[in-house]
């Protein structure tokens, strides 16, 4: 069943009769096309994607067949409106979580006699939790690359580049491997910064101590999301238990990842084990999240997780336990895993062992 399918099959009943989406992300998830000017109406009947002359040809070609493709010469939403009729759609549902005010009151305006009503956020967003077998393989392909970038950067690296050098060749290697893009910005921060769980790169040069660096590719949408810390120099006796408290939570945690298991839970069996040595208060953000179009998605895995939330086979989510001392340093280690029926995958190759450089 297509993406498109799969949202058709869901709608009527207690959800609304259709759904116009307008989230550039979603567009492309149910449609198979990336375009940044228009609208997907999906009703029971037809559906149609609705953009202007400069996206036609490609996207007839390339979009999903369920859909008709239409550059309407009477205007977008007027056309919307007159299909909302046709296919006898009385309820609308739009992105809630992603639709500007502005534009939530001109689709308003044009459809007055037509009941809008929020949730097709959370409709798609339950679809996209669960992954089929193209997701997998694109989010696969995504990570390969990453990967790959990590046994690159580690023979850039030298003592006298920035931190900004190292995370633009991050970004430059994946796009000449093939990435259509980065997943989200490269974190590549040195020393001090590294304290720091969303540092931002600076033009500085690479200061001793930790280096951690957190990256993704993104092929066909998807995305991969993976973070390695090396250290820049030799590590103190403080800094290798520091390492191998995250590195000791992060295995942990893949063991117990599967099928059913509690999403808090597992958030806590790398909490107590870096609490246990020492680092309470050190560890100020939940364990993973869910990655698939979006960087982050459902499910969380986290002390705020929603009691009683299982992961369920199909979900991708990350394992990123870190320890960061304020002032002085930070580290963090991360892979991205599917969870399976019996099992899981982890998409991630690179080597987690402390590696000193220089």
């Amino acid at each position: 069943m297509t993406h498109l399918e799969k949202l058709k099959s869901v709608l009527g009943g207690k959800n609304p009769d259709a759904v116009i989406v307008t989230s550039e992300i979603n567009q492309r998830y149910i449609s198979g096309f990336p375009f940044t000017d228009g609208y997907l109406l999906i009703t029971r009947g037809e559906s149609y994607l609705v953009t202007d002359f400069r996206y036609t040809e490609a996207a007839r070609a390339k979009a999903d067949k369920g859909l008709i493709v239409v550059a309407p010469k009477e205007g977008m939403l007027s056309f919307i409106a007159g299909k909302l009729a046709a296919n006898d759609a009385h309820s609308v549902g739009y992105e809630e979580a992603t639709l500007p005010c502005a534009q939530l009151e001109k689709i308003r305006t044009a459809m007055p006699k037509t009941e809008l009503v929020s949730g097709a956020s959370a409709i798609i967003d339950g679809l996209r939790e669960f992954k089929d077998e193209d997701e997998l393989k694109y989010t696969a392909m995504a990570q390969d690359i990453a990967d790959a970038a990590f046994e690159h950067i580690l023979k850039f690296i030298k003592p006298e580049m920035t931190e900004l050098e190292v995370a633009l060749e991050l970004e430059f290697f994946m796009r000449r491997r093939g990435a259509e893009g980065i997943a989200f910005e490269t974190i590549a921060v040195s020393g001090s910064a590294s304290s720091l769980p969303h540092g931002v790169p600076r033009p500085v040069k690479l200061e001793r101590g930790f280096f951690t660096m957190d990256y993704g590719a993104k092929v066909n949408g998807y995305c991969s999301d993976m973070t390695r810390t090396v250290v820049l120099g030799r590590a103190d006796a403080d800094m290798k238990k520091l390492y191998n408290t995250v590195l000791k939570a992060q295995l942990s945690v893949l063991e117990a990842v599967e099928e059913g298991a509690d999403c808090r839970g597992v958030d806590k069996v790398a909490r107590d084990i870096i609490y246990g040595a020492g680092y309470e208060g050190c560890f100020g953000h939940g364990l993973g999240h869910g990655v698939g179009m979006y960087i982050h998605e459902a499910p969380r895995l986290s002390p705020s997780a929603k009691a009683g939330s299982k992961l369920i086979a199909g979900q991708i989510v990350t394992v990123e336990p870190g320890i960061y001392i304020e002032g002085k340093y930070g580290c963090r280690i991360e892979d991205m895993v599917c969870v399976q029926a019996g099992g899981k995958h982890n998409f991630a190759h690179s080597p987690k062992e402390m590696i000193e450089l220089f």
